[in-house]
């Protein structure tokens, strides 16, 4: 996707705004977008800089893979320049592993927020971290070749990127469990089977399709959208009865704003 406005653009990550699209393009395609601290701290300020005017977040790769997952250089005794290593990370406190796995965390959580709608445009591997960023947004339309795996457990370790919740409420328990204690790939027609993918299209079409599903979210109206989103991704843990008082207390909102009515 094009765009008039350049925010942000550092260690993998550039942000553009083009009106009410906002786009995140993963730039480090040599490395078939691997992540590290430092994306994962410019992901958490992309989210931060967006711009009031911004509606849709589309959330994209470079090159021929949309996330290769972390970067292997995390488990190495030097890890990343100017960056704790991994090992150096287990041997600290209980209190300040737990710190820095929640600030790792902060790059995956902002793409729900309930005044805009994400959408994630996968291509070939994504794996690892790179399926818990897809899974952080709210769609995903995926490429024909997309590569979707869960190989943390086969590391020894568990994904700890917020991509359980999702992979749960999108596929349920079981397979969930299945895909994440194997590590196999799913591909694009059990992705969309499934629930993990909103729409397969070919490679090249990817790009189009996310320039359609974004202007198909503008064309209703902004607080609309908001009041909807925030209906449907609580009702995940509200009950029946909660679920219709929220609808009820929702569409009292919209009626007295369109009606001009303040409190």
């Amino acid at each position: 996707m094009t765009s008039l406005d350049s925010v942000l653009d550092k260690d993998g990550v550039r942000l553009t705004v083009d009106d009410a699209v906002a786009t995140v393009t993963l730039t480090n395609p040599a490395k078939r977008n691997a992540q590290s601290p430092a994306l994962w701290r410019a992901l958490t300020e992309a989210g931060r800089a967006l711009p009031g005017s911004v509606r849709v977040v589309v959330l994209r790769g470079e090159g021929k893979s949309f996330s290769a997952g972390l970067d292997r250089q995390a488990f190495t005794p030097e890890g990343f320049d100017g960056e704790p290593s991994f090992l150096d990370m287990a041997r600290g406190s209980e209190a300040e592993l737990d710190a820095t796995i929640a600030e790792y965390q902060e790059a995956f959580t902002w793409w729900r927020r309930n005044d805009i709608v994400s959408i994630a445009a996968v291509q070939g591997h994504a794996i690892g971290a790179g399926f818990q960023l897809a899974l952080a947004c709210d769609l995903r339309i995926v490429a024909e070749d997309v590569q979707f795996a869960m190989r943390e457990t086969s590391l020894g370790l568990v994904p700890d990127l917020t991509g359980t919740h999702p992979l749960v409420n999108l596929v349920g328990y079981a397979r969930a469990l299945e895909i994440c204690a194997t590590g196999r790939f799913v591909h694009a027609e059990e992705a969309e089977r499934t629930g993990l993918a909103n729409l397969v299209v070919p490679a090249g079409e990817l790009d189009a399709a996310a320039r359609d599903l974004a202007g198909a979210l503008l064309a209703a109206p902004r607080d609309a959208v908001v009041e909807t989103k925030a209906l449907l991704s609580g009702a995940v843990s509200r009950g029946y009865e909660e679920q219709r008082v929220a609808e009820r207390a929702a569409q009292g909102r919209r009626l007295r704003d369109l009606a001009g009515i303040t409190d």
